[in-house]
Parts: C-alpha cells; sequence; structure tokens
C-alpha cells in the first residue's frame, strides 16, 4: 500500500457489487457506518423504477453533503462507490466497469444460483487492489495537474 492509501481510504468509503435486482453479493467497506445490504436495495430500486419509467439506467449519481454516491451497471450486476465529493468520478466509473467484468469474468456461473454469498468473499481482495488503483491514479493526475499549473505559472512570469 502507498502512503497515499491512510488518506484515500477517507476519501473511498465502500464498494458494494449487486445484481441489477438487488442480491448483495459482495463489498468492501472502509467507514462502518455504511450498511451495504440496505445500499444495495435502494440502487436496485431507483434501477428497477428507472428500467420501468426511463429505460436502462447505466449511471446513477447520488450526491450528499460530505459523500457522493456513483453507481455503475453491467453484465446485470451493479457497482456502488460512496466517496468523499472531491474525488474524480471518471476514475471510479473506468475501475466501475474493469472491477464487473473482472467479477463477472470470475464468477458468471455462480451467479445464476448465488444463495451462498460466502463464494464471493475472496473478490474483497480485488476490491482492495482496485481501490489501491484508483488511490494511485488520482495521485498520477494531480501530480499531473501540479506540474502543468507550475509550467503555466513560469510562462506568465
Amino acid at each position: 500500500m502507498s502512503e497515499y492509501a491512510d488518506v484515500g481510504f477517507k476519501i473511498i468509503k465502500s464498494i458494494v457489487i449487486c445484481k441489477i435486482t438487488g442480491e448483495y453479493l459482495v463489498d468492501q467497506i472502509l467507514d462502518s457506518d455504511i450498511n451495504p445490504i440496505m445500499i444495495s436495495s435502494f440502487v436496485s430500486a431507483l434501477s428497477m423504477f428507472g428500467k420501468e419509467n426511463m429505460g436502462k439506467i447505466e449511471e446513477i449519481s447520488v450526491k450528499g453533503i460530505d459523500v457522493e454516491m456513483v453507481v455503475v451497471s453491467k453484465h446485470d450486476l451493479i457497482l456502488i462507490t460512496m466517496m468523499d465529493r472531491d474525488f474524480h468520478k471518471n476514475i471510479i466509473r473506468e475501475h466501475g466497469q474493469k472491477i464487473l467484468n473482472l467479477f463477472h469474468k470470475m464468477y458468471e456461473n455462480e451467479l445464476e444460483d448465488c444463495c451462498e454469498i460466502n463464494k464471493f468473499k475472496d473478490f474483497k481482495d480485488v476490491l482492495l487492489s482496485e481501490i489501491q488503483a484508483c488511490l494511485d491514479r488520482m495521485k498520477e493526475i494531480e501530480g499531473k495537474r501540479g506540474i502543468l499549473k507550475a509550467g503555466l505559472e513560469y510562462m506568465e512570469k
């Protein structure tokens, strides 16, 4: 883990994966106040409402005072990320698609009958790894912005 992870794990609060029907599958909760089953049910209800009234929803964004939720859907799965409002949403969307592809590839056969969610427990390590990748990408972007800003300031002199 990088030195950035300590700060980053305060930025990303949780990642939850569920079926489009709302069935909770796996999570990586970094903030103990978050209930993954409640989040799964809430987002699934929004998705079903959208599907019946607006067509398939590919992404949902919910903003609170300090927290933002980004939802990505693929393979009849939903990935829900709760994070600090200042986090780069495009990074989450990009990694969210990747995470859902990995999860689907690893567990495609088990998803039909997923009464036993413990079989998805090993994916928690993948989620931690992807959180770290998001944080590293954010650090890289912030570094490039700093270099660009310094260069622009130099050119203005």
